[in-house]
């Protein structure tokens, strides 16, 4: 996998495919022949990868463990995938961020609180305005979390 070389510059599709989640990790022990015909088949893609997992099942006719085990993916993987592609289509397949998407703890309620405190005092600090939430809400919020929702709600605020 020719990423680059003390003196190279980095390769932009490995580049573009680390930023987007879509790099394979293990491209070089993929083991399914199709990968090593032709440059167009590209290990380090990993939505390329799944594709062909699934083509080769799906068309081939191969059996599922044996194909994800070539494609160095689990059968669980497997089964999400064509889950994911029989859904959306190639757009299934790309990665998706984990985790929470957002503020999760931060309810309107408490933004609205967040936000008043601040208007009664503007000295206030997300590490204080963090440990009022504490104490009325009985919960634990990160105070750049709190600063960013503030920041949110001050660039919805019309000027």
């Amino acid at each position: 996998m020719p990423q680059r070389t003390r003196h190279s510059r980095p390769d932009p599709k490995v580049e573009a495919l680390r930023v987007d989640g879509a790099l394979n990790r293990h491209a070089d022990q993929i083991t399914d022949p199709v990968f090593g015909t032709h440059d167009f088949f590209d290990a380090r893609d990993l939505v390329q990868v799944k594709y062909e997992m699934l083509r080769r099942v799906e068309i081939d006719a191969q059996p599922v463990t044996p194909t994800a085990a070539a494609f160095r993916l689990s059968r669980p993987s497997f089964y999400q995938a064509q889950r994911a592609f029989q859904q959306r289509g190639l757009a299934g397949l790309l990665p998706r961020k984990r985790g929470p998407h957002g503020g999760h703890k931060l309810t309107t309620e408490i933004v609205t609180f967040l936000q008043q405190a601040r208007a009664r005092d503007a000295s206030l600090r997300p590490v204080d305005l963090a440990q009022h939430v504490a104490q009325r809400f009985a919960i634990t919020v990160h105070p750049r979390s709190i600063e960013r929702a503030l920041e949110r709600q001050e660039k919805k605020r019309p000027r």
